[in-house]
């Protein structure tokens, strides 16, 4: 889940630089933030050294996105809202969503807690990167997108606490995530502004 959200995020917030017209640099960073930004958020919240400086790995294969997001670029010149860039970041989000479930659960926290790992992993890269744009986060004002991840990580904690195994629940919160998100795009859902 881990390498799979990494790679469809660095990408996604490659391609995001690309449209901005950063230089090579600025798209790195903007990718790798993407790609690491609600891990790290994540293991600091279980008071853990994040994963991303304890090895190379995680590092490795965001740029790999990044480099993978320029090729993608390159070919298909603007991606903002390509269906591609949509479908990879639904990946993402269905893969970090899920593995900040998984990290919840071994840290032994509360439901809330699952759903707020769960949360902040799919979405904090994101985030992130709105920050870097100087954007208001994609998150607080468009679309039918964090709460695709507070969904799946409610669905981790049910299939959990009915005794599912961490496979299974694992792969429930994904498909959830993954589902509910394509549809979201599909059927422009929003939230309702105050």
């Amino acid at each position: 889940m881990n390498v799979v959200g990494l790679l469809a995020f660095a990408v996604v917030g490659s391609l995001r630089g690309v449209d901005a017209d950063l230089d090579l640099l600025g798209v790195s960073v903007l990718g790798v933030m993407t790609a690491l930004g609600g891990g790290v958020t994540r293991d600091l919240l279980v008071n853990s050294v994040p994963v991303a400086l304890r090895t190379t790995t995680d590092v490795s294969v965001a740029l790999l996105g990044v480099v993978v997001g320029l090729a993608i670029g390159r070919v298909l010149g603007d991606v903002t809202d390509h269906s591609f860039v949509q479908v990879s970041d639904a990946v993402g989000l269905s893969a970090f969503a899920t593995t900040g479930a998984l990290v919840a659960v071994d840290a032994g926290l509360s439901a809330f807690g699952v759903v707020v790992l769960a949360t902040v992993t799919g979405v904090g890269g994101g985030l992130i990167s709105d920050v870097l744009l100087r954007k208001v986060p994609f998150v607080l004002v468009e679309d039918f997108y964090a709460t695709c991840a507070v969904v799946g990580g409610v669905v981790f904690w049910l299939a959990t606490t009915a005794g599912l195994d961490a496979g299974v629940s694992a792969s429930v919160c994904a498909a959830a995530v993954f589902g509910l998100r394509l549809a979201a795009i599909r059927y422009d859902w929003e939230l309702p502004t105050v």
